[in-house]
C-alpha cells in the first residue's frame, strides 16, 4: 500500500486530538487517551496514527480483492464529506439513515433498491407522461424517498466487505447488523465510544469536519488504490488465461512455443538455401547442367519461375533430370 498516512502534526492541525469533555467518556478508551485539559480529554495521537495506517492497510487489502466497502456518517456535518470521499473511492455509503435490515435483510433491501431503479427507469423512459400531474408527483416523492435510503448502495449485491463508520455511537444500528453479519467495522471513534465492538478503531475528534474529512480521505485513499490494483489484477489474469487454463503453466506454453519455433525455423532456412543452391552442387547429370548453363539457367529460383512446357523444351535434359527438378520446385 502507498496510500501516505498523516503524521502526528497534521492530525494536529486538523482537530483530530479533540475528544469529549471529561465527564462524558468512556472508561474503555482510556489507553487511547493522552491526558485531560480544561475539563477535555485530549486523545494521543501516535496511537490514532498507528491504528489509523492499520485501518488503511484493511481498507486496501479488502478493496485489492474487489470486495464493496460501505461508508456511513449520517451526522449532520459530516454526512456530505462522506459521500464525496466514498463516491470519489468507488466505495458505497450511507448519509441520510441507516435503514434497518441493510445486512441483516439482504434480499428485503435488495428488492426495494430494484424498485428505485425501475421507477427512475420508467420515469426517464416515459413510462409515466399518461398519468395525471398529481400521480407523477407522487412517484417522483416516492423515487426521492427510496433514493435518501438506498441511493448510495446501488450495486450492492451481497454482504460487503467491510464498513467504514464515523461516529459508531451513533450508528449503533449499523454496528450492530455488521456483529451479527460478521462484516469487519473500521470506525473514526470519540472519546465516547466503546471501542471493543470495533475491528479497526481510530481514536479521533468524529464531530469537527477537519478532523473527519482527513481521517475519511485517507482510507477513500488506500481504498481507491486497492481498486485500482484489482483491476489491474483482473486485467494480468484474462491475460493469463488466454495463454493457459493454469497460471503458473503460462510460462511454460510460452516457453514450448518458442522451443518449437526454434526447431523449425532451421528447416525453412535450409529450405530457402536449398532453393538458391547452384546448380553445380546438385545430383543432377553434368549432360543436364550444361544443357542449363547453356540456356543461361545457373540457378534454382530461375528454374521456379520456369513452367514445365519452358523446362521441357530446353534441349540435353534428360527425362530422369526433368522429375528431379519438378521434385524440387514442389
Amino acid at each position: 500500500m502507498k496510500t501516505a498516512i498523516p503524521s502526528a502534526q497534521e492530525l494536529l492541525q486538523a482537530g483530530v486530538h479533540f475528544g469529549h469533555q471529561t465527564r462524558r467518556w468512556h472508561p474503555k478508551m482510556d489507553k487511547y487517551i493522552h491526558k485531560k485539559h480544561s475539563g477535555i480529554h485530549v486523545i494521543d495521537l501516535f496511537k490514532t496514527k498507528e491504528l489509523l495506517e492499520e485501518a488503511a492497510k484493511f481498507a486496501y487489502e479488502t478493496a485489492r480483492t474487489g470486495k464493496k466497502v460501505i461508508f456511513v456518517g449520517t451526522k449532520e456535518q459530516v454526512k456530505e464529506v462522506v459521500e464525496i470521499e466514498a463516491k470519489r473511492s468507488g466505495a458505497l455509503f450511507v448519509t441520510e439513515r441507516w435503514f434497518g435490515g441493510t445486512l441483516t435483510n439482504f434480499e428485503g433491501i435488495k428488492d426495494n433498491r430494484q424498485k428505485m431503479l425501475d421507477l427512475k427507469a420508467k420515469m426517464e423512459d416515459g413510462t409515466f407522461k399518461d398519468l395525471t400531474k398529481r400521480e407523477r408527483l407522487l412517484i417522483s416523492r416516492d423515487i426521492e424517498k427510496l433514493d435518501l435510503s438506498y441511493g448510495g448502495l446501488v450495486g450492492l449485491h451481497e454482504q460487503p466487505g467491510v464498513l467504514f463508520i464515523v461516529d459508531p455511537r451513533k450508528e449503533k444500528t449499523a454496528v450492530k447488523e455488521a456483529l451479527l453479519k460478521n462484516v469487519p467495522i473500521i470506525a473514526l471513534i470519540d472519546t465516547n465510544t466503546d471501542p471493543t465492538k470495533i475491528d479497526y478503531p481510530i481514536p479521533g475528534n468524529d464531530d469537527a469536519i477537519k478532523s473527519v474529512a482527513l481521517i475519511t480521505r485517507v482510507i477513500a485513499d488506500a481504498i481507491l488504490e486497492g481498486y485500482k490494483d484489482f483491476a489491474s489484477a483482473e486485467k494480468t489474469k484474462v491475460v493469463v488465461e488466454e495463454g493457459s487454463a493454469y497460471p503458473e503453466l503460462a510460462g511454460r506454453d510460452t516457453e514450448k512455443k518458442a522451443a518449437t519455433k526454434e526447431k523449425n525455423e532451421p528447416k525453412v532456412v535450409a529450405k530457402a538455401d536449398k532453393k538458391e543452391k547452384l546448380l553445380k552442387d546438385s545430383d543432377l547429370s553434368v549432360k543436364t547442367v550444361d544443357a542449363l548453363k547453356a540456356a543461361k539457367i545457373s540457378n534454382r529460383s530461375q528454374l521456379d519461375k520456369m513452367s514445365d512446357e519452358e523446362l521441357e523444351a530446353v534441349k540435353g535434359i534428360s527425362t530422369a533430370d526433368i522429375k528431379e527438378i519438378k521434385h524440387w520446385l514442389q
